[in-house]
């Protein structure tokens, strides 16, 4: 199976010439990924009357009408390039379904409109909460979550951004790095600080397992 991290030089040059079937193979390589980012970052008001796929095929059409830009871009990821576009139509759908009622900035994370829709603690909880805890049914689930919410609360926006990124949209450190205008040092010495943050909380939270465990 091909690893979705590593695009073909090839295409990325195709691409980088306008090559619109370079662009529809690369896209179809990053699919699952894009959608994945999508799932997470899509506001439940949205996600009820919205299908992830029928964002990407808005994000697709932008790409394509865009598709010159890639050749100014000075970081030749396709995926961070389309990633951005992506996150670029969400926030627009997010802006047309929700408007300033989406704003609220105790729990939004500013990234220079980089990162897409910022992840509340209580979207990031309610992910998250299913790979550190195994309750028996959504009532317990409920309960992890509300609590990881409390911890979560506690951390930097940057913080509990990065780990997003690397836990749940499964970005490498080079991704992160180059998305957060941070060294790979840096994004490194962020995330490993943030994640023993995160563990230091929930060793004071009864009933929550440590990620790390």
């Amino acid at each position: 199976m091909t690893d979705p991290h590593i695009e073909d030089p090839e295409l990325v040059e195709r691409l980088r010439r306008g090559d619109k079937d370079a662009l529809a193979t690369l896209f179809a390589q990053h699919r699952e990924r894009l959608r994945r980012m999508v799932e997470f970052r899509l506001h439940p008001r949205i996600a009820r009357r919205i299908d992830p796929d029928d964002v990407l095929q808005d994000a697709w059409l932008d790409a394509v009408l865009r598709i010159e830009s890639f050749a100014q871009q000075r970081d030749p990821s396709v995926y961070l390039w389309l990633r951005l576009i992506v996150g670029q139509t969400m926030i627009d759908l997010h802006r047309r379904h929700i408007g300033a009622q989406m704003r609220d900035a105790r729990h939004e994370v500013h990234l220079g409109g980089r990162g897409g829709p910022a992840m509340s603690s209580e979207a990031i909880s309610f992910h998250l909460s299913g790979g550190l805890t195994s309750p028996s049914n959504a009532a317990a689930r409920a309960e992890q979550a509300n609590l990881l919410r409390e911890v979560l609360d506690q951390m930097d926006d940057i913080d509990r951004e990065i780990l997003v990124l690397r836990h749940l949209e499964e970005l490498t450190n080079s991704e992160v790095s180059k998305l957060l205008g941070l060294q790979p040092t840096a994004a490194s010495n962020r995330y490993v600080r943030a994640l023993t943050r995160l563990k230091g909380l929930l060793a004071d939270k009864p009933g929550l397992h440590d990620p790390g465990a």
